[in-house]
Formats: structure tokens, C-alpha cells, sequence
């Protein structure tokens, strides 16, 4: 129901929607010019309509106001003309037949004014809808546009400003502060404050140094950049979000589908109640011109422009709004399942945890000190990249502690490691990992039984630090709860949605942060292929299930959820091909925010079809009735429901993230 835009020749690239060389193009092309046109159509063809009016009414020169009318309907109904036109070879009738017959009827028993009138009305109510419209996908012209066109390429030691068509990954560019990233790379010389609001919704800037990930349409703030770039410009983070969402617009929600059925039947079944309420008084004998006009008020008031628009209007309002908070929503149907969801279900380590393990205690035995076990330990994890790892160099950095040199270094898949230091064995790992190495049993070994007993009923994860025989010392390593983890759980649980926590670490640990967090259930030990089973046993016990995770690792739950929610996806590609929602940010309120953003959208959504079909319906008896006239019929009944549909669906983007 939008009125053409003109078009405007210019050159096309490859892939024109994510093409950020095309970003001004668009935006001028689809904004100013066809606004300006419709803004102008409507202001002439509204003062002409007055001036008929004035004339018909006040003056004997009907023959001229006549000729004005005319020109109104030609020039706000040519393309609505045209539409009904096409419709009609096509068999398949809709609301632009409905206007153009009203119209022209109207004129036919002499009643230029209102068959003027309902051209021009129908023609404003189709430009606010486009109007709306083009607001819903103005975030996405922002978007494309914060990408700059050009860049500073490193070559041969000096700037080359390039298109960002033009450079190729492994390409150095600078940017200086104050100036946006134009592509997704890494950090390989400098140190800078990054503000990537325009990806993740965080407005807190991100500190980026050598090897940290930068992406493109975000904004360097204070420090001076070399970046290797990783992506080609269509390729980006950016241009991937974009992608998404304009995707996700033409994807329909259940409702939408249903409407349309609907509509595809309404128009033919409109237009023969019409002709039935003229043909049949007429031939009984009443006047055929009364009974006419009603079947021509009929039509207009019968119009399901605004029930057309009630859903649309309102996903596309939604999706676009979570995108600018960094919420990618893959389609409307998904915000109607999350209205649905009766579990939501978790991921522990990086989703209800920061995923970032800290060393918390360190217990010597056997006449060894803490700073000799953190020692022992950091050698011995030196060449691992298990998170464990991560944690005890990093703790072992801190206290400045130099590393050991080890040999015949052996890792033990799912138990620890073990390695010579100075010509001894030595271990570290989990507790099953000494199942097979004798360990000496005397006092000391009564103590660190108990001491990793209190650890774990702790919820920390603990390691053990061995020689050969003898027990060194415990290392105990905990995964903090993300601060707002607790606060989601009771704000999910007043919605009346039950949670449930899902790990592959211990039950004890498990039993610890789930107890802290307040989630209804838990269960642990789990492997990727055990959550996919809770996932499944959830939904036939409960209906609706969405499932929050990182992406990567619970991919296959995410997958059979009814809703997979990703989260904390900058820059991961895996996540974002994987889940329905990607959070773009490690924010756990988005969550709530998107139980929110759900709710609302479909209370707007039952709004406007509700309402939609209660005034319709009245007024086609109204109409059948003879109490209204044309004038009515589309001011109030045609653009003033679509008027009505359109701002409330429009509140949708001022729900706060």
C-alpha cells in the first residue's frame, strides 16, 4: 500500500544490500525525493480539493469545480489507478479496485467532490504508511551509513586513501581518534577507546589494544589505531547486521500470514455484498442511486487497509527498535514464540557466569608454600589452552612469578596434565586424575581431603598440584555470577516463566551457583548432546522452551529450542547463523528486555487487528444503513484507522533495553 517511489539511476554493486560504498546513495534515494514528491502531491491536490469545494458550493461554475475534482483524482489516483488496473488482470482484487470503483462511482451519479475525496484521502493514508514505514527502516539507513566509504591503507610507509571496496584483508589501515573504523579487523599497533554502541547497545567504551578485534561502523575515540583488516567490506559485522535485519522485515509472523489470507478473499467477498445491497433494492423497485451511493460507501468504509498494516507495522517497528538496542531478531515469528515461552532454559559458563574463571584460593601441603604450588602449577599449564590455564598464568603474572622450564609434557583429555620439573613427575588436575598415580597417605592427605571437600561444597572448581607420591597443594578457580543474573531469574519468574540452569561442569558447583541464582532447576555433568535432550524433554513437558547460550557450544540446543537466544555475538559468526535472537552484548537485561519487547508487541498487534475489525464492522453496517457518507467512510474509517494502527505500532520503539 505504498505509493511508488521514483528511482534514481546509479551504478550497482555486487551486493547492494550490505554495500556500505551504496550507504549515501540509498539513504538520498529513498528518503528526501519521493517524500518531498508525495509532501508536495498532497499540499497541491489538497488546496485544489478546498477550492472545488469553495466553488461547488458558493458559486454557479460547477462545470469548473467539476474539472478541479478531476485533476485531484489524477493526480493523487494514478497509481492507484494503476495498481487497480493490474489487480484486476491479474484476477486478484484488492483495496485499490475497492477505492477506484468507489471513485469513479461517485463521479458517475454526480458526486465529484466525495469520488475526489476518496482518491485523495486513500492517497494521504497510503503515504502516512509509507511514512511509518520508511521511520521503521530509518535505523537501518543509519546504519549503512556509519560505515565510511574511504580508508587510510598502510603502503610501503605511507597513507593511501582507498575505497573500502577496494582493500583486501591483510591490508593495514589507519585510524586516527574521532574517526569510525571502516572495516573488522585486529588491533596490530596502538591503544584506543572504542565505542561500539552501534553494534552492541553498551554505550560504556571498550578498550581495544594489540590483537583485540575491532569492527567497522564504530567509532575510535581517544587513541590512535593500525588495524589488520580481517573482512572484505561486504562482509563485515555490520553489513551482516544489516542483512539480518532486512531479512527478518520480510520474513511473516503467523498472524501476519493469517491476515493475509484473509485479505486475499475480503476484497472479492467486499465487492459482491456491494453489488447484492445495490442490485436487489433496486430491482424491488427503491431508488437505484441511494442503494448505489450505499454500495459505494460500503466499499470505501469496507477498505482493510489498516487491518492489512496492524501487524507489519508493528514486527517491523519491533525488530528495527531491538536492533538499534544490539538485539538481531531473525524474524516475527519468533517474537510471537517468546510471547509463548513457558521455560526459559540456560547455559551456565559465559551466560548466567562471566565465562572468565579467577584463582581464588591456593593451599600448600607438605611444607610447600602458596607461591611455590602457583609456580609448579603455571609451569605445568604453560603449554594448555584450557581456560584453567588461562586463570593460573594469568594469577602466576600478577605475583610476578617467573616460569619453570618443564619436559615430556603430557595433557590427559577430560583429568589434567603432567610434566618433569627438574627431573620429577608432576601433576595437576582434577581428582580423577589420581586414580592410577599412588599418592602417599599420612596426615597431610587427611587434610587436603578435607580441604577440597569445603572447596567444592563451595561451588569452586579445585585443582590438585602433585609430585609423584605427594600431594603439593590445592589451586581452586571460580567462574563469577554475571551481577545481574539473580535480578533476570525473578523478573522471568514474574512473568511466570519457570528457568533452568544447564552445565557440563559438577553437580556440586552446579548446586552452588544455581542456589545463588535462583533458578527452579538444574542439572549438570551434561554433554552438548545431553542438553539437546533436556531441551526436547522441556518442551513436552512444559510447550514453549527458549534456550540462552553462547552459540558455538550449545548450537544444537539453541537449534532445538523453540526459541535460541544467543548471546554476547560480537564478532562471532558460528552464534549468529545459529540462533533465531543474537544479543550482540554480555547483557543479561536484554533478556528481560526481549520478554518485554515480545509482550508489547503482540498487546499492539491484538490493538490494531481488534480494533481494526470492530470499526470496520460498524461501519459496514453503518454504511449498509445509509447513516454515512463518503466523506466519513475514508476520513475516519479508512485513513484515520490506518492513521490510528500506524502511531500506535510506532510506540513500539521507545521500549527501553
Amino acid at each position: 500500500m505504498q505509493p511508488i517511489k521514483p528511482q534514481t539511476e546509479r551504478k550497482s554493486c555486487e551486493d547492494e544490500r550490505t554495500c556500505s560504498c551504496c550507504a549515501a546513495d540509498l539513504s538520498e534515494e529513498k528518503s528526501p525525493f519521493w517524500k518531498r514528491q508525495a509532501l508536495i502531491t498532497g499540499i497541491t491536490a489538497g488546496m485544489l480539493l478546498v477550492s472545488g469545494l469553495v466553488i461547488q458550493f458558493f458559486t454557479t461554475y460547477h462545470i469548473l469545480s467539476l474539472l478541479i475534482f478531476i485533476a485531484v483524482t489524477i493526480m493523487t489516483g494514478k497509481d492507484i489507478f494503476r495498481k487497480a488496473f493490474m489487480s484486476i488482470r491479474k484476477l486478484r482484487l484488492d483495496m485499490n479496485c475497492l477505492m477506484s470503483i468507489a471513485s469513479l462511482g461517485a463521479f458517475f451519479i454526480g458526486h465529484g467532490e466525495e469520488g475526489a475525496a476518496v482518491i485523495y484521502l486513500f492517497f494521504v493514508a497510503e503515504s502516512l504508511e509509507a511514512f511509518s514505514s520508511d521511520n521503521a527502516e530509518r535505523s537501518i539507513r543509519q546504519l549503512l551509513s556509519l560505515s565510511p566509504e574511504k580508508a587510510k591503507v598502510k603502503k610501503q610507509g605511507r597513507e593511501v586513501e582507498m575505497h573500502v571496496h577496494e582493500i583486501e584483508p591483510g591490508e593495514v589501515i589507519v585510524i586516527r581518534p574521532g574517526e569510525k573504523i571502516p572495516l573488522d579487523g585486529k588491533v596490530a599497533t596502538g591503544h584506543s577507546s572504542v565505542n561500539e554502541s552501534t553494534l552492541t547497545g553498551e554505550s560504556i567504551p571498550v578498550d581495544k589494544t594489540e590483537g583485540d578485534e575491532v569492527f567497522a561502523g564504530t567509532m575510535n575515540e581517544d587513541g590512535y589505531l593500525e588495524v589488520t583488516v580481517k573482512k572484505r567490506s561486504d562482509d563485515t559485522m555490520l553489513a551482516k547486521i544489516i542483512r539480518l535485519v532486512k531479512e527478518a522485515e520480510k520474513k511473516k509472523s503467523r498472524t501476519e500470514r493469517m491476515i493475509d489470507r484473509f485479505a486475499r478473499y475480503y476484497t472479492p467477498v467486499v465487492i459482491s455484498s456491494a453489488l447484492v445491497i445495490f442490485l436487489i433494492p433496486s430491482i424491488m423497485g427503491y431508488d437505484w442511486q441511494v442503494w448505489f451511493y450505499r454500495a459505494l460507501v460500503l466499499l470505501v468504509v469496507s477498505c482493510p487497509c489498516a487491518l492489512a498494516i496492524s501487524t507489519p507495522v508493528a514486527m517491523v517497528s519491533a525488530i528495527t527498535s531491538a536492533a538499534r538496542h544490539g538485539v538481531l531478531i531473525k524474524g516475527a515469528t519468533f517474537l510471537e514464540e517468546l510471547v509463548k515461552v513457558k521455560v526459559c532454559a540456560f547455559d551456565k559458563t559465559g551466560t548466567l557466569t562471566k565465562g572468565k574463571l579467577e584463582v581464588m584460593d591456593i593451599v600448600g601441603f607438605n611444607n610447600i608454600s602458596a607461591k611455590e604450588v602457583l609456580s609448579i602449577a603455571a609451569a605445568l599449564e604453560a603449554r594448555s589452552e584450557h581456560p584453567i590455564a588461562t586463570a593460573v598464568l594469568r594469577k602466576a603474572h600478577s605475583e610476578n612469578i617467573p616460569l619453570i622450564e618443564t619436559d615430556r609434557f603430557k595433557s590427559r583429555k577430560g583429568k589434567g596434565l603432567e610434566a618433569q620439573i627438574n627431573g620429577k613427575m608432576h601433576y595437576a588436575g582434577s581428582k580423577n586424575l589420581f586414580d592410577d598415580i599412588p599418592l602417599k597417605l599420612n596426615s597431610e592427605t587427611t587434610l587436603y581431603q578435607e580441604s577440597l571437600s569445603r572447596f567444592e561444597e563451595e561451588g569452586k572448581t579445585a585443582i590438585l598440584i602433585t609430585s609423584e607420591h605427594d600431594v603439593l597443594g590445592i589451586i581452586t578457580l571460580e567462574d563469577k555470577v554475571r551481577d545481574r543474573a539473580p535480578a533476570i531469574v525473578t523478573h522471568l519468574k514474574r512473568y511466570g516463566i519457570r528457568t533452568e540452569m544447564l552445565t557440563g561442569d559438577n553437580r556440586k558447583v552446579a548446586a552452588s551457583i544455581a542456589g545463588r541464582i535462583g533458578v527452579d532447576a538444574y542439572d549438570a555433568e551434561l554433554l552438548p548432546e545431553d542438553k539437546v535432550n533436556i531441551v526436547e524433554r522441556l518442551k513436552e513437558k512444559f510447550g514453549h522452551v527458549a534456550m540462552i547460550g553462547d552459540g558455538v557450544n550449545d548450537a544444537p540446543a539453541l537449534a532445538a529450542a523453540n526459541v535460541g537466544i544467543a548471546m554476547g555475538t560480537i564478532g562471532s559468526d558460528v552464534a549468529i547463523e545459529t540462533a533465531d535472537i543474537a544479543l550482540m552484548h554480555d547483557d543479561l537485561s536484554r533478556i528481560d528486555y526481549l520478554i518485554s519487547l515480545s509482550r508489547k508487541t503482540m498487546q499492539v498487534v491484538k490493538q490494531n487487528v481488534i480494533t481494526s475489525i470492530l470499526i470496520k464492522g460498524s461501519f459496514t453496517v453503518l454504511a449498509a444503513l445509509g447513516v454515512i457518507n463518503l466523506w466519513v467512510a475514508v476520513g475516519i474509517g479508512d485513513m484515520g484507522l490506518s492513521l490510528a494502527v500506524i502511531l500506535n505500532a510506532i510506540r513500539l520503539t521507545r521500549v527501553k533495553a
